[in-house]
């Protein structure tokens, strides 16, 4: 049966968003975009603007929809001062849309699961992955109370919309960590409403973050504890066909500002240089400004070799209508994911004219 569940859940890697990791060759081009993102997406729910979100209902699955997941990420200091990076991911991956009630019909449920955690700082990156079946227990979201879990990893927080107070824990080899994440700010909407294009025509997602987690905890590097304490960031989103054909991959950012504003930003890159930019501006009380391509610049300052791939890890990043210009460094150049489709996900810094830190991700290299 372990072996039946490996050859299901690998059958659907490729079509995996943000579970991104690790061939060791760069992905060919594609028809269908990247990490086949770009797929028809017939017999699913479409993504159409004018729907509203729904909290917290929105915060369990969707099972009529191809693809979600639930996002974590910490920028953390332990009592020396050093700084560490927590990621946390379920991803849902449907190889036909389903109703709920088909979704949990054991294993005849089409609803397969990836779990990724990592922790990240200055002098190392480790990592850990999870495959599981829908269906049959292993895995899943429910909303009353919240819980999105695959085997032992967990996000676990109260009935309501904010997500407040909400548990994290995973482990791997050489690493764990068990926070508690606090927020009294309301979830904020990415795009119009939650309606986030990415590309000119008709491909976009449902995306909904919660920027504003302060956190306390416990994480475990190498058999040394240290308690910790920071922010984090929590990104959901929702799509059937979150990418056109010809998108190759993408620059994610979240930013926090010791002012206390935050900033999502990211490209979409495709191979005609045609770029699709997007992003929110989030301020300190949580109001939201969503930025168009044409107000975003994201420049590449550099290239670092990693995993036999080149990356950039520096950026100067532009967003003249919020006066901001600001320069990023990776806190750990090295921050691969080296599961089964290669993406980078780690902590970075930003000085220029606001300071701070947060998290940057870029698949498709």
């Amino acid at each position: 049966m372990r072996a039946e569940l490996r050859a299901l859940t690998l059958v659907i890697l490729g079509v995996l968003l943000l579970a991104l990791a690790g061939c060791e060759k760069t992905p060919a081009p594609s028809s269908s975009g990247f990490a086949g993102l770009g797929q028809a997406s017939e017999g699913f729910t479409q993504v159409e603007p004018g729907t509203p979100i729904v909290l917290p209902q929105d915060h369990g699955a969707h099972p009529d929809y191809r693809i979600e997941w639930w996002y974590v990420t910490a920028n953390l200091t332990d009592e020396q001062g050093q700084s560490w990076g927590a990621q946390w991911t379920l991803f849902r991956q449907a190889l036909t849309a389903q109703t709920p009630e088909q979704a949990e019909a054991g294993w005849q449920s089409e609803q397969v699961w990836l779990g990724h955690a990592a922790l990240t700082h200055a002098g190392g990156h480790l990592h850990a992955d999870r495959l599981a079946r829908g269906g049959v227990g292993q895995a899943g979201v429910t909303v009353e109370p919240f819980e999105a879990w695959i085997d032992e990893w967990s996000l676990k927080a109260q009935a309501n919309e904010h997500l407040s107070p909400m548990q994290v824990h995973a482990s791997g080899e050489g690493f764990s960590y068990q926070l508690q994440l606090v927020s009294e700010q309301p979830i904020v909407l990415q795009g119009e409403g939650g309606y986030s294009r990415k590309s000119d025509s008709d491909q976009a997602s449902w995306y909904m973050s919660q920027p504003f987690y302060q956190v306390q905890g416990e994480i475990e590097w190498q058999g040394q504890t240290h308690r910790v304490s920071g922010q984090a960031w929590l990104d959901r989103e929702w799509s059937s066909q979150p990418l056109s054909a010809d998108q190759q991959g993408w620059d994610w950012f979240s930013l926090h500002m010791e002012d206390g504003n935050k900033l999502m930003l990211f490209r979409l890159r495709s191979a005609d240089d045609s770029h699709y930019y997007s992003g929110t501006w989030i301020t300190a009380e949580g109001e939201t400004i969503p930025l168009r391509p044409d107000q975003i610049s994201m420049q590449p300052l550099n290239s670092v070799s990693v995993a036999q791939r080149s990356l950039p890890t520096r950026w100067r990043l532009r967003v003249p209508s919020q006066q901001l210009d600001i320069a990023t460094e990776a806190l750990n150049d090295q921050a691969w994911m080296g599961t089964g489709i290669p993406y980078w996900e780690g902590p970075v810094r930003f000085s220029g004219t606001h300071d701070g830190e947060g998290y940057l991700e870029m698949t498709g290299y």
